[in-house]
């Protein structure tokens, strides 16, 4: 009797002693992978971290991948979780709900390799977008389904909702999002909230801009419509694949099934054979825009509304000059093409005989957040005030390429502007490419007054951050 109790003491201190040399060597992990989760905002009790280290490493997992899994696997259930009308592209690690509105099995070359994909249109109550799946989860029309650790890219465009093996799919109740006949209604929008989610639209709008250009589609002259609509709240482009009898500027029309494209983060219309078009007779229909409303010059927003945008139609902003940057002054441009030269060869065309050009390449701040604005000829004769025969009399005199450059610095910066136009997110960053500019009226008092009280609100929020009392 005594020897047993005697060897299962010795049995529970060897155990004791192995479990503190194995708390000993994980303890410089699970600080690592605290450390790790803590950097991607998740807090999770060293005690869990352990339990699921020890867990993986009885199993003989080494422990490099068993740490990678325990990221893995607390990172997916703690993300972000997103609606479909706010997917932008480039997205990494997020959660998403949304009904399968139809998916098709394909297959692709992926790396030399024929692999089987399946994609369709996912869609909630405020969007649609569609999704690629790399791995099949036996998903079928009407199913909803949870995504976790998806990852979205743009495709034609479009913000498309990626998954694969490291993402987790769970299947949900069926009530929880309305039926597949409730989400593919086409939403009647306002053109404001025209986005990248919207696979098509149906509106109200004015026609503002209307010309007709043909072009060749797979061998086959077609004639096209092009132009501008626009409501009580913003602008957009359009293209006609269809005949628009006896539509032209100043129509008011109703538009239902009209898809949506989009060009370098700017929403398009497009009107084809499903889209269904009416005139609109205002004398007996109230609409809470008119033709000369519609197609005023736009309010001014705050640069900062316009940084959240990857694109922006016929929109103002105003500010002052902080930098005018290289490639301001004489240019010279390919003919052909219409790029920027140096020494007379054209990346694309080779030696060609250039053209003269002036531009101005600036950047716009209001306080709120930059922006950099181009500038064509027309709108840099206005806003330096010196015409391109007199830059190149400022070349000669000083005998430099970069005396208008120089010029245009010392003169515009500083300067208070206005300038409307049109925003896209290019491999640059955010460009306004400018389509009108000019000198805001704005009493400087008031600017003063207005910055002060911004100033001054800023200071008690920061105030009250701090938990500061100033009583």
């Amino acid at each position: 009797m005594f020897i047993a109790k005697y060897h299962n003491r010795k049995i529970e201190t060897v155990s004791l002693i192995r479990g503190l040399i194995m708390d000993d060597k994980l303890a410089p992990h699970i600080k690592e992978l605290t450390k790790a989760l803590e950097n991607i905002n998740i807090s999770i009790d060293e005690s869990q971290i352990r339990k699921e280290l020890e867990k993986l490493l009885d199993f003989r997992v080494p422990i490099d991948e068993a740490k990678r899994t325990i990221i893995r696997k607390f990172k997916s259930t703690s993300m972000p979780v997103i609606k479909i009308k706010d997917i932008t592209a480039v997205l990494k690690g997020f959660e998403v709900t949304g009904r399968i509105i139809d998916v098709t099995e394909k297959s692709v070359n992926l790396r030399g390799k024929e692999t089987v994909i399946f994609s369709g249109t996912l869609a909630d109550e405020d969007g649609a977008c569609i999704f690629t799946a790399w791995v099949d989860y036996s998903l079928k029309s009407g199913d909803v389904i949870q995504i976790k650790n998806a990852y979205s890219r743009s495709w034609h465009n479009h913000s498309e909702v990626n998954f694969g093996e490291r993402s987790h799919v769970e299947k949900l109740p069926d009530e929880i999002l309305p039926s597949i006949d409730e989400l593919i209604k086409t939403p009647i929008k306002k053109l404001c909230d025209v986005s990248n989610t919207d696979l098509s639209v149906s509106s109200v709008a004015v026609i503002l801009e209307f010309s007709h250009r043909n072009v060749n589609i797979k061998g086959t002259d077609v004639t096209i419509v092009e132009g501008v609509l626009a409501d009580e709240t913003a602008k957009l482009p359009f293209t006609s694949w269809v005949s628009l009898d006896g539509i032209d500027i100043g129509s008011f029309i109703r538009f239902e099934k009209a898809s949506v494209r989009m060009f370098r983060g700017v929403p398009s219309l497009n009107f084809n054979d499903n889209t269904i078009i009416n005139d609109v007779d205002t004398s007996t229909e109230d609409l809470p825009f008119t033709f000369e409303s519609a197609n005023m010059v736009p309010v001014p927003i705050p640069i900062s509304d316009v940084m959240v945008k990857d694109g922006m139609f016929d929109i103002a902003v105003l500010g002052n000059i902080i930098s005018i940057r290289p490639g301001s002054g004489i240019i010279i441009r390919c003919p052909e093409c219409n790029r920027v030269i140096q020494k007379n060869t054209c990346r694309a065309h080779g030696i060609v005989e250039g053209l003269k050009d002036m531009r101005i390449k600036a950047i716009l701040d209001d306080g709120t957040g930059a922006v950099s604005v181009m500038l064509n000829r027309e709108l840099s004769e206005i806003v330096y005030g010196k015409n391109m025969s007199e830059a190149e009399d400022i070349i000669q005199k000083e005998m430099s390429q970069d005396a208008v450059f120089i010029d245009m610095r010392k003169i515009l910066t500083g300067k208070y502007l206005a300038v409307q136009g049109n925003t896209s997110s290019t491999e640059f960053g955010l460009m306004l490419v400018a389509k009108s500019a000019w000198t805001p009226d704005d009493n400087v008092n008031d600017r003063i007054n207005a910055l002060k009280k911004r100033l001054e609100k800023d200071t008690e929020v920061d105030t009250k951050g701090d938990g500061i009392n100033n009583g």
